[in-house]
């Protein structure tokens, strides 16, 4: 009697190869303005290096950047790199792993902010819409819109508007300029000219007639010590600020802070104008239309 063997190919049971980051943007039709960008900027190879996490746009998220392909086309190397390297972490960090809010590093050299809530996560306030693509060199993360690297600072962003340039005395005034141009993730809640107006402050020569004490008082309960942006505002959520025994209180409907325990009315963060998630190189701005007291 004989015996026959029939044997089975080693590829029918063998597991798929794990992609790289830069062969799932290749492969995937929804990642072609992506991969357009990474291949115009010669970061595929870089892409494909160990331990990585892309915060990654598709083409839904170009679109809502007002990014196209031209677009692209237009850009040097030098300013795509730019751009790209903004998105990508020299780690390994799962959906799981987000805290709740904080800054982390990227290869562009300025810090994202990072964070997790009830509402999911997000990067500078841009929803992470699929995490945890996993990677054989790291993970990806889908997110709904291009990412901007910032470029000034808080100080340098309420210098650069004339509608904040009573909120810059008053920091002046407060000895609190180097504070607010220094590394960190401060959040300000910045009132325009007119809502010092209304607080009895009409000019800058009002705010240097105040006592320091009082304007520093009043200028330490709008910044908070960490990065909060308008997608962790969780309706009743406290938070403190850098004046001590000062809190505020979150809104949002509409999107609002108020001190904790006042009874003055809110003050509305100015979302219908865009004045919100500002990003600088040290936290975020949200343009307010009352003073906190």
């Amino acid at each position: 009697m004989s015996t026959t063997f029939t044997s089975c190919k080693d590829d029918d049971d063998a597991p798929a190869t794990p992609k790289t980051i830069t062969e799932i943007v290749n492969s995937d039709a929804n990642f072609s303005l992506l991969k357009q960008a990474v291949t115009k900027a010669g970061l595929g190879t870089a892409l494909a290096g160990p331990n990585l996490t892309v915060f990654a746009p598709d083409n839904a998220a170009f679109a809502a950047a007002g990014i196209t392909s031209a677009t692209i086309t237009a850009l040097t190397e030098a300013e795509l790199t730019d751009i790209l390297t903004y998105h990508v972490v020299a780690a390994r960090v799962a959906s799981s792993a987000v805290p709740a809010s904080d800054k982390v590093a990227t290869l562009q050299g300025e810090n994202l902010y990072a964070s997790k809530n009830a509402n999911g996560v997000f990067v500078n306030g841009v929803k992470v819409k699929t995490a945890d693509v996993s990677a054989s060199n790291g993970i990806i993360h889908v997110i709904s819109s291009v990412l901007s690297a910032p470029t000034d600072n808080i100080a340098e962003v309420a210098t650069a508007t004339p509608n904040l340039s009573l909120l810059l005395a008053a920091v002046v005034r407060a000895g609190l300029a180097d504070e607010v141009s220094a590394a960190g993730k401060y959040t300000v809640f910045a009132p325009t000219n007119a809502a010092f107006v209304a607080a009895g402050f009409p000019n800058e020569a009002a705010i240097n007639a105040a006592p320091v004490a009082a304007v520093e008082a009043i200028v330490k309960a709008h910044i908070l010590p960490t990065n909060v942006f308008a997608s962790d505002l969780i309706a009743g959520a406290t938070a403190n600020t850098l004046q001590t025994g000062v809190s505020l209180t979150i809104g949002t409907t509409p999107p609002s802070v108020k001190i904790t325990g006042s009874a003055n009315p809110v003050s509305n963060i100015d979302v219908a104008g865009g004045l919100y998630n500002i990003v600088t190189t040290n936290g975020v701005v949200h343009v307010i239309d009352r003073v906190l007291q």
